[in-house]
């Protein structure tokens, strides 16, 4: 049973690494295609996208780092992700365009790079245990 939470667990770590691969990948491409061919920012460029966003984000990094914070005893994957969560809030305080993309787009590394360090410290790769 314990593996098969930290199954769910590193499920959940790697479905927030994809997540934020995906919301890297809208910021860019809304920019291209919108400034390109100036079509889809009425949709591409919704705030509701970005809430919703980041409610899922906040969840998943809540649920993942939270519960591998609790079972490594490490604070440095917590501490990142909220550090890009952060950002990632704040970019929806700014004006849409590159102001917002460059906040979303560090927020979104650094919430990745806490799953990535969670899903070490839990499977013993830089915390010694195994």
């Amino acid at each position: 049973m314990h593996s098969g939470l930290l199954s769910i667990r590193a499920r959940l770590d790697r479905a927030g690494i994809l997540l934020s691969a995906l919301c890297a990948l809208h910021c860019l491409a809304s920019i291209v295609v919108v400034s390109a061919i100036g079509i889809g920012g009425q949709w591409l460029f919704s705030p509701d996208i970005h809430r919703y966003g980041l409610v899922i984000a906040l969840l998943i990094a809540a649920v993942a780092i939270g519960w591998g914070a609790l079972r490594h005893r490490r604070m440095a994957p917590f501490v990142v992700a909220m550090m890009g969560l952060t950002f990632m809030g704040g970019a929806l305080a700014v004006p849409h365009g590159v102001q917002e993309a460059v906040l979303t787009i560090i927020g979104v590394s650094l919430v990745t790079l806490g799953h990535i360090l969670n899903l070490r410290h839990t499977h013993g790769t830089l915390s010694g245990r195994a």
